[in-house]
């Protein structure tokens, strides 16, 4: 994993930007709504990312593709699906990096990195994921579907191994395969403003 600060020159302006886009819910999985962002922001982060990535993640590549959007977590705990409920990963590709960029003092924190205890897997690839999938089934039928909240500790089935705080105008990079989840509170609100509401930058880039 890579963290780094003082991301944006004028992260307010960055913020206003976001706040001048089009939200709307894109995926399913994702508690919340999504914005793409501007093409030439895209390009940057691929240009950063191809400086660091080898020295980082030992992965060298001439050129780095990927999506991003501004993103805002606005559904409220009942609201959540039972896989909203636990950590997850974004693919079986390992040279596929995630971006997770805090844009917001809303109160809530940044992000959690489980490991799951009865298989010991902190990430998931393609070879493991039968396994995994057969011992998570195990798990929720031994312990029962966890409460409609988002998860925290992530006990009984999984442990939180690594905890990232929302510092503003800081990211994070990771592998997509590590068993993840953001660190929402549940007691607060979740508002859809990109001014006031938990607002990140995030995408996922692999090698071209």
């Amino acid at each position: 994993m890579l963290r780094a600060h003082d991301v944006f020159e004028d992260p307010e302006a960055v913020i206003e930007a976001a706040a001048s886009a089009k939200f709307a819910r894109i995926n399913p999985h994702y508690p919340g709504v999504r914005a793409e962002v501007d093409p030439q922001l895209l390009q940057a982060l691929c240009d950063g990312l191809g400086r660091v990535a080898k020295s980082a993640f030992g992965i060298d590549a001439p050129s780095w593709q990927g999506q991003a959007w501004y993103s805002i977590v606005t559904l409220s705990p009942d609201q959540l699906t039972p896989i909203q409920r636990l950590p997850h990963f974004d693919g079986f590709d390992p040279n596929q990096l995630a971006v997770m960029i805090y844009l917001n003092q809303s109160g809530h924190g940044g992000t959690n990195f489980y490991r799951h205890r009865s298989t010991g897997f902190e990430a998931v690839t393609e070879v493991r994921f039968p396994t995994y999938k057969a011992a998570l089934e195990a798990d929720i039928g031994a312990t029962g579907l966890p409460p409609a909240a988002y998860i925290d500790d992530g006990a009984p089935t999984f442990a939180r191994i690594r905890a990232f705080e929302p510092e503003f105008n800081s990211l994070i990079f990771y592998r997509g395969i590590a068993l993840h989840s953001g660190a929402i509170r549940n007691d607060l609100p979740l508002s859809s403003d990109p001014r006031v509401g938990r607002l990140t930058l995030n995408g996922f880039f692999r090698p071209r």
